[in-house]
């Protein structure tokens, strides 16, 4: 492979639609395909492997999507251009041209893809920002470790401390340092997660029940018990009234 090739990864659920761009792109010059995915998590395990240059993702894919597979892929090291392909979806189209996002229209011609590749790069932030608005929830959170980016499934956090610059998410497994602000993941999702101190979000589904504790002084706070792990959450007096609402 020359040091002058371009390297893509293709990434959609449809075969005949790999295939029609695996042809299209052997027609380019100094481009080459190191890897094809049927979803965004795939995708992203290859990138990893493969490091591309650019990342061709479908919109729809099953697992996880091409707009939150292009919000992780840009923790890779270093972060691929990504240029997204869809079939008509004219909201999301709109939403491209408002934030300079490429995109290929299906079916994809191979003039345009000339062009959308002479054009593409990594994503700036405020372009991820906008896209948020087609995806307003992820499946996944990313977390960037030794040069490798993990995805751990938003069903298996069990609580999101906030600790100095970072956010610690508590799976059964293991903790993780994620650069997500509480306030962000609040607001991302929902009810999912509860406020039970100004510096923890826990997983409502996680919640096992909740014990009075009296300190040496003899005052008493609440503890909220979890689920598949042995830490307890401490309850701030301005969220008791979180406990409440559980009990109804």
């Amino acid at each position: 492979m020359s040091a002058n090739q371009l390297k893509v990864l293709i990434a959609d659920d449809e075969a005949p639609a790999r295939k029609r761009l695996r042809e299209l792109l052997s027609e380019i010059a100094d481009v080459v395909v190191v890897a094809e995915a049927k979803n965004g998590k795939e995708a992203l395990v290859l990138a990893a492997e493969t490091s591309p240059n650019l990342l061709l993702l479908d919109i729809r894919m099953p697992e996880m999507d091409g707009l939150e597979t292009a919000e992780h892929a840009q923790k890779l090291q270093p972060s691929p251009a990504i240029v997204f392909a869809t079939a008509f979806d004219a909201y999301a189209m709109q939403a491209f041209d408002m934030n300079a996002v490429d995109y290929l229209l299906k079916p994809v011609r191979l003039e345009r893809l000339q062009t959308a590749i002479l054009k593409a790069r990594a994503l700036l932030p405020a372009q991820l920002e906008a896209l948020k608005a087609l995806h307003p929830q992820r499946s996944h959170f990313s977390v960037s470790e030794r040069g490798r980016v993990f995805l751990v499934p938003v069903a298996d956090v069990i609580y999101l401390r906030a600790e100095l610059k970072y956010v610690t998410l508590r799976s059964k497994e293991r903790e993780y340092l994620i650069e997500d602000s509480l306030i962000a993941i609040e607001q991302e999702f929902g009810e999912r997660f509860l406020r039970l101190h100004r510096n923890c979000l826990v997983a409502q589904a996680y919640i096992r029940g909740y014990e009075k504790h009296y300190a040496p002084d003899g005052e008493c706070h609440w503890l909220v018990l979890l689920k598949e792990v042995p830490e307890t959450i401490a309850v701030s007096r301005r969220q008791q009234h979180v406990l409440r609402d559980l009990g109804n």
